[in-house]
């Protein structure tokens, strides 16, 4: 078996121009692999840590040569010498030496970089496309893919507090279809964006980011765009929103707060969990809306269920901020008939 003979990270910068850990790994069979970790802009309370160093003279405090310390030092004391295959055992012996329950001490985008090297240096040993290794000899499905057509949020410069606003090609026959119906409605909303003497430039997560009055506004922009293009809305292209709701709450009001519209000095609303919940139920009667991800705050434990019950056998229900790809906060979900679907983020 195939042993790993070196393990290196280095400090790159990521597509936001932001400091991210790279991890370098080779085998004894000669193999070389690497990878890095992603982040966020909107990240949840209770998610892993991404370490940074918080040297303010440095990339304002956002450096992560701690991390890449980490990686050089006791990730790789662990890793060097060992098989490639080994991963599961491998993957635990990172998180025990880390010893806390957010892995803060070694960071998440320590681990989380060596360990996607060492899965991509197992599968090239195997000689293997890194999806059919993990996913196993029977991996032939490709999901729906959900694409990010309008920005707002943590993700524009825009007064719309909703994060996302996406397309899902739910009736095309393959993936590859699906991506072409995409791409044919992103440029179609593109051309009618130039049309009403909106902006194309483009947000943090590459969607459009125009200057639009209401969630409302966005989602008829959108229904044009998808028949314009020759799609029919609800029958092969539904609609999902990311609400990114913990980003707009507002614990001293408990409640939801159109926050960039109020700093604009725009009419904006302020909406309890129940009218926030009556609000998203208004929308998906509207429109073929089937999928709303973090709807609510992520500790609004009551308020989720309370959406669950409405919409949850409606829609998907996503958990992202709510659940942060920690068992105990799914476990929770689950017992509590809390959301009906789960974002698995390795960062």
């Amino acid at each position: 078996m195939s042993r790993i003979r070196s393990v290196s990270a280095i400090q790159i910068l990521d597509s936001r121009g932001t400091p991210t850990v790279e991890v370098h790994m080779s085998t004894d069979e000669g193999i070389t692999t690497k990878a890095s970790a992603p982040s966020g802009a909107s990240t949840g309370t209770n998610e892993a840590v991404e370490l940074r160093d918080h040297d303010a003279s440095r990339y304002f405090g956002k450096g992560v040569l701690q991390a890449v310390n980490h990686v050089n030092g006791p990730i790789a004391q662990i890793l060097v010498g060992e098989h490639v295959f080994d991963q599961s055992r491998l993957d635990y012996l990172m998180v025990q030496s880390d010893g806390t329950p957010n892995k803060s001490r070694l960071g998440a985008n320590a681990i989380l970089a060596a360990s996607l090297a060492l899965a991509r240096a197992a599968a090239s040993t195997a000689r293997l496309p890194l999806y059919r290794y993990i996913g196993g000899c029977n991996t032939h499905l490709l999901p729906c893919p959900m694409m990010n057509v309008i920005n707002g949020g943590s993700h524009a410069n825009n007064s719309i507090d909703f994060q996302e606003f996406m397309i899902r090609p739910i009736g095309a026959s393959s993936f590859c279809e699906a991506v072409r119906w995409g791409a044919e409605i992103f440029h179609t909303l593109k051309q009618l964006l130039k049309e009403s003497g909106l902006t194309t430039a483009v947000g943090d997560e590459g969607g459009f980011a125009p200057d639009l009055p209401s969630n409302e506004a966005v989602l008829d922009l959108m229904m044009t765009a998808i028949e314009k293009a020759g799609y029919r809305p609800g029958e092969q292209v539904s609609i999902a929103l990311d609400c990114a709701a913990s980003e707009f709450y507002d614990i001293s009001l408990d409640a939801y707060v159109e926050k960039k519209r109020k700093k604009l000095k725009q009419t904006y609303a302020e909406r309890s969990a129940e009218e926030q919940i009556s609000y998203l139920q208004e929308l998906c009667n509207k429109y073929p809306i089937d999928s709303i991800e973090d709807a609510l705050d992520e500790a609004d434990w009551k308020g989720w269920k309370l959406l669950t019950s409405q919409l949850g056998s409606k829609i998907q229900i996503v958990g992202d901020d709510l659940f942060v790809t920690n068992k105990k906060f799914l476990q929770r979900g689950m017992d509590e008939d809390i959301a009906n679907a789960i974002l698995i983020k390795p960062n």
